[in-house]
């Protein structure tokens, strides 16, 4: 019994003397710079991650409903009116019509369609800039935790060997400080990259999808805006309404061996 508690006593003063905290000190200003730059690293990803996370899905939401109900309006300002302000789809039909009514001002002759699309592919590439905000950071983040924890790595092991080097015996009990610094930095540089080039290239995903859709709504937009509301997608609703009553139309039917309805007689 004493023996154990003995041990375990050893154990917590190991754990003490060579924890998370001795061992940063051990690399004493450079640690605390290598450790906090990671710090800051993380957090900013983890904010950048979940903001992006919150807008998109906003715009997925907003996608939904445009999907069931905008088509349905009996016209464009209609539509918009019952969107959300300041959000992407809102944008696009705003611009979509802002365009429209900028090239009747035109003194220059250009084509309506073309001024149309340019109109909105800007407003396409404006909002899918917005998206992208930030994933630069998380791609720099991913590129660049695991080196710099490799430099305090680096300064762990070089201080290790100056112990070794100065105290003439390589005994756990002097280099442990340094080794664990040294391990400590590589693993937290990994647990910085790690979630940062996962979140990058899942946020990338839903971005394309996000512009995809963008895409499609606006390629809407503007063979509505074109054809001065002839063209517009089908929606269920409306193709439900719109559909004909179909009858089964019966040819007519003539019995064998007559023409006209008059009987024809053998032989002539």
């Amino acid at each position: 019994m004493s023996i154990s508690i003995l041990n375990a006593g050893a154990a917590g003063g190991a754990a003490e003397q060579f924890g998370l905290f001795n061992a940063l000190q051990q690399g004493a200003p450079i640690s605390y710079i290598v450790a906090g730059t990671l710090t800051i690293m993380l957090f900013f990803s983890l904010y950048i991650m979940f903001t992006k996370l919150f807008e998109q899905q906003k715009i997925m939401n907003q996608a939904k409903r445009v999907r069931a109900g905008f088509w349905n309006s009996n016209s464009l300002r209609e539509g918009a009116a019952k969107l959300e302000k300041n959000t992407a789809y809102k944008q696009l039909v705003d611009d979509g019509l802002s365009a429209q009514e900028q090239h009747s001002r035109l003194t220059d002759p250009v084509e309506a369609h073309d001024w149309l699309h340019g109109s909105l592919r800007r407003s396409e590439d404006t909002i899918n800039s917005q998206l992208g905000g930030g994933l630069a950071f998380l791609a720099t983040v991913g590129a660049t935790a695991p080196f710099i924890g490799l430099f305090g790595t680096v300064i762990g092991i070089y201080r290790a060997l100056i112990k070794i080097a100065s105290e003439g015996q390589a005994s756990i009990d002097k280099v442990a400080g340094p080794v664990g610094e040294a391990l400590i930095m590589t693993a937290f540089g990994l647990v910085v990259a790690v979630p940062a080039v996962l979140a990058y290239n899942w946020l990338q995903r839903r971005n394309k999808s996000i512009a995809e859709d963008l895409n499609a709504f606006s390629n809407d937009v503007l063979g509505y805006l074109a054809s001065n509301g002839a063209v517009r997608p089908t929606t269920a609703a409306r193709a439900k309404a719109a559909a004909p009553a179909t009858t089964a139309a019966k040819p007519a039917t003539t019995t064998a061996g007559q023409t006209g309805g008059v009987p024809v007689k053998p032989g002539s």
